[in-house]
């Protein structure tokens, strides 16, 4: 069973900085991508950045410019970069990891809170 383990959440100010990573289980080569959704309370869970196993990146249109996902193939790690934070970008984070054969693993998450 492959594991996802998210960290680096907190409390932040507006305009601060938070770097997310998700710790996988095994290499990350395994996966076709992997994933950061994030979901607020009453909303629906949001897509906001992915990247290949190829190293392609994506993002949510609200998120461009300000976040940036990337890998560290040697920790089995996926980062989420996150600058100029709002207090709408705060939620639950979770990281997800897709498998070349469509299996999908979610983490449990963590809190990013942007508040003054």
């Amino acid at each position: 069973q492959v594991q996802l383990v998210e960290s680096g959440g907190g409390l932040v100010q507006p305009g601060g900085s938070l770097r997310l990573s998700c710790a996988a289980s095994g290499n990350i080569f395994s996966f076709r991508y992997m994933n950061w959704y994030r979901q607020a309370p009453g909303k629906q869970r949001e897509w906001v950045a992915a990247i290949t196993s190829g190293g392609s990146t994506n993002y949510l249109d609200s998120v461009k410019g300000r976040f940036t996902i990337s890998r560290d193939n040697a920790e089995n790690t996926v980062y989420l970069q996150m600058n100029s934070l709002k207090p709408e970008d705060t939620a639950v984070y979770v990281c997800n990891a897709v498998r070349f054969d469509s299996v999908i693993y979610w983490g449990q998450g963590t809190q990013v809170t942007v508040s003054s």
